[in-house]
């Protein structure tokens, strides 16, 4: 399917955050309670549209194990926008989200569109970080922020729409396109982890024009 963009992400967290089930709600819409561990990098990949421009999300989910981390790290570079994530019920997890923004900050581009995500809101009666807190070191840092929970997704007509994963790829792609419009990113460049599209040829001309589409933000298989 031709597209305006490609945008590369990727997913960085502790491990068993819910990094791969919010990937797989994303791309499958579908939740996998048992996930073996990520060794590596997962990928996966969906189309989006956000006024009127459809754009490829192509996302990095990495392993959060210490063991790993060296080779995660070369994936922060080339990417546009990042979800960081942690557990609401797992404190630790919280702790550890400064080390991998200083790990994104680092090594990837200084322009990257960041999310903090606090995952598995469904256990709410578990929740050892409040939602406060979450949203105090997103302002911050000068991040977007969102609770999300993977396991809702299944039963979407039942949750706000800020639960449900595709949200927070969503809004974080809306803040790279904002970001190629305003020219903050240079998108010949290929460290940027953005690359123009095919088929249509109607890219954002010299990522500067900032030509309104029609307003609104769908998403497609």
């Amino acid at each position: 399917m031709p597209y305006d963009y490609l945008f590369k992400y990727i997913i960085i967290g502790d491990t068993g955050v819910g990094k791969s089930c919010l990937l797989l709600q994303f791309t499958d819409k579908r939740f996998q309670p048992v996930h073996d561990l990520t060794i590596g990098v997962e990928f996966g990949a969906r189309m989006v549209t956000i006024d009127d421009r459809p754009i490829k999300l192509q996302i990095w989910d990495t392993a959060g194990q210490e063991s790993f981390r060296s080779i995660t790290r070369s994936y922060y570079r080339g990417a546009a926008g990042a979800l960081l994530v942690y557990d609401i019920t797992r404190r630790e997890t919280f702790n550890h989200l400064m080390s991998w923004l200083n790990d994104a900050r680092q090594h990837g581009n200084p322009n990257m569109a960041v999310m903090v995500i606090g995952n598995k809101c469904d256990l709410s009666h578990r929740r050892a970080v409040s939602k406060e807190e979450g949203e105090k070191f997103a302002k911050d840092n000068r991040l977007l922020f969102l609770e999300t929970s993977a396991r809702t997704s299944e039963n979407a007509e039942e949750v706000s729409d800020f639960h449900l994963p595709v949200t927070a790829f969503i809004i974080t792609a809306a803040k790279i396109l904002q970001n190629i419009k305003e020219g903050i990113f240079d998108v010949s460049d290929e460290t940027s982890g953005i690359k123009i599209g095919y088929g249509r040829g109607q890219g954002i001309t010299g990522a500067r024009d900032g030509s309104p589409g029609q307003r609104g933000i769908c998403c497609s298989q």
